[in-house]
């Protein structure tokens, strides 16, 4: 019988505002990382391919599927999930957007679609409705039919 080599390596990251200096496996990716290492679930994994956009996250400012990016390359960068976009139990606008058109259901998509959106708005204030339905195309959501999510995304990038 072999024995298993587990290539680990430390690294040191910003996590909602916490630093994290940490040893991981060198093949464990950042969704993983955060789920099972820090305890935030709120990163959810549907296909493990970077097909589905549950997994999407916030990393330096730019929207990335954790699935697919491995914790090690995470390394000194900051990283925002869905527990630290609200300060305490002040919601952000595309959250708060979210509850008041009705843009979740089941709740597996939430979190991706509303860390794809935060992205997005942030860099394309005013989008419009089409811009806001691209945005969102790589994230898949089977139970709202994306109405109330493009309502949420267009009624926050307007203001």
């Amino acid at each position: 019988m072999s024995e298993q080599n587990n290539d680990e390596r430390e690294i040191t990251l910003t996590v909602n505002g916490k630093t994290y200096r940490e040893t991981v496996e060198t093949r464990i990716h950042l969704a993983d990382f955060l789920r099972l290492q820090l305890k935030l679930t709120g990163t959810h994994l549907g296909c493990e391919h970077g097909v589905c956009g549950a997994c999407t996250i916030l990393v330096d400012g730019e929207a990335v599927r954790s699935c697919l990016m491995l914790a090690v390359q995470a390394n000194g960068s900051d990283v925002t999930t869905i527990e630290g976009l609200a300060d305490g139990e002040e919601l952000t606008p595309i959250q708060k957007a979210f509850s008041e058109h009705h843009a979740l259901q089941c709740g597996f998509c939430t979190s991706g679609m509303i860390m794809s959106l935060t992205a997005y708005i942030a860099e394309n204030p005013g989008a419009d409705e089409e811009a806001i339905r691209e945005a969102i195309s790589g994230n898949i959501c089977r139970c709202t039919g994306y109405q109330s999510i493009v309502a949420a995304g267009v009624a926050v990038a307007a203001k």
